[in-house]
């Protein structure tokens, strides 16, 4: 209710009720008025999303791209450097055949039938202006939209694109608008550095540490492959900047799972983890992660153990990362009945891509690379999976808040 309609309504009141119900009836129309002003939500959610004042510095580019709607992505050839501001400005409409309306750059509303489509983006819905910084193949979509305000947290090839699938169409065009501001000079972010060693991190700290999991009947899993020094917050809000989704450890719907991710990445990629045991317990947390764009029964997954001691005052860490590339027999049940899922053999690729995914997260502090006395080069899972490494294991030590208290839980 606007202030100016207050007086008004005021008056006609004062005809129809004595004082004291005029005044009772005055208060509370002014109580409602300034709750309206000052506590409606979409007032409070403009008033956050004001983006913080303009670097005063000059941008070091300025740059327009017309995306049409025939396109998936298109390589802007700009390379993004850690901490420079990007300012994106849309406009246009795409067109969808058979869509009630025409699409914005903040994209259509997600119906159910989103669930069935392959987007690069899940959360946002189809025809929305997205954008990657850095590898294609590790690189996380976030979305423009109309327009977007952000620091970039790691140095990579700027690319944009529409959120549809591979074989979508859409008749119309997007203009989209590029500014790019140097680094601020007082800017806090953190940049990851590659370091020759971690302190603390030695043999002596490996020999407390299992080099492999076990399932519940003991039988050797996967390999140990990265830790990861933080407080399980930080931990949590790395792996979900990444694109990490958290999954949990019940297996009660996998068939029901397995069904859906017949037709949706989103259920695949939520797939419950079957538990795997490290210091005599099963995974605190698993985390998945989809490929940008690939179809269902490939994701990366890893399961993380906290360690029942610390590295220098810190949280550690284990984790086992795989990379599912399919389904196969489960060798324990003499390949029969049991399909369980098919691994990627060379689990190096899937460590480096857990530390490119959580690099450009701008929250890992440092990056280095331990190899352990008598490495482990090779093994067999126990549903019957082989796998081969060079033995070294990847160490992320994350950047430590203000405040935070690292060995808490």
């Amino acid at each position: 209710m606007a202030r100016a309609t207050v007086p008004l309504i005021v008056r006609r009141l004062r005809k129809f009720a004595p004082r004291p119900a005029f005044v009772v009836t005055t208060f509370a129309l002014l109580s409602l008025t300034a709750s309206i002003v000052i506590f409606h939500p979409l007032a409070s959610a403009n008033r956050q999303s004001v983006p913080p004042p303009v670097s005063r510095a000059n941008p070091r580019l300025t740059q327009e791209f017309q995306l049409t709607g025939d396109q998936l992505w298109l390589d802007t050839h700009i390379t993004i450097l850690p901490g420079e501001r990007l300012l994106f400005s849309a406009s246009g409409s795409l067109r969808y055949p058979g869509a009630p309306s025409e699409s914005s750059p903040a994209g259509l509303p997600r119906t159910f039938k989103d669930l069935l489509r392959n987007l690069p983006l899940s959360d946002a819905g189809r025809g929305a202006l997205i954008a990657r910084i850095g590898d294609p193949d590790v690189a996380s979509p976030f979305l423009i939209g109309s327009a977007r305000d952000l620091i970039a947290p790691a140095a990579g090839r700027l690319s944009v694109g529409i959120n549809q699938s591979a074989d979508d169409t859409a008749g119309g065009a997007y203009n989209l608008e590029v500014t790019i501001y140097p680094r601020d000079p007082n800017s806090t972010l953190s940049l990851a550095h590659l370091v020759a060693s971690i302190p603390g991190v030695d043999a002596s700290l490996f020999a407390k540490i299992p080099r492999r999991v076990a399932d519940n009947s003991g039988a050797p899993g996967d390999m140990i492959n990265f830790l990861i020094l933080g407080s399980p917050a930080s931990v949590e809000k790395a792996l979900k900047s990444a694109g990490w989704v958290q999954v949990d450890a019940d297996v009660k719907d996998t068939v029901m799972n397995g069904v859906l991710a017949t037709i949706s990445k989103e259920a695949y990629l939520t797939m419950p983890m079957s538990q795997l045991y490290l210091f005599g317990r099963p995974q605190d947390y698993g985390w998945a992660h989809a490929e940008p764009i690939q179809v269902v029964a490939s994701r990366h997954h890893l399961r993380l153990w906290l360690a029942p001691f610390t590295v220098n005052g810190q949280s550690l860490w284990c984790g086992a990362a795989t990379h599912d590339i399919g389904f196969a027999h489960d060798q324990r049940n003499s390949g029969i009945t049991s399909i369980t899922h098919k691994i990627d053999p060379d689990i190096d690729l899937e460590r480096d891509y857990v530390q490119k995914t959580l690099f450009n997260t701008g929250q890992v502090a440092e990056i280095s690379y331990f190899l352990p006395l008598n490495p482990l080069h090779s093994g067999i899972t126990a549903t019957g999976a082989s796998f081969h490494s060079s033995g070294q294991v990847l160490i992320l030590k994350l950047s430590i808040s203000p405040g935070v208290n690292q060995s808490s839980r």
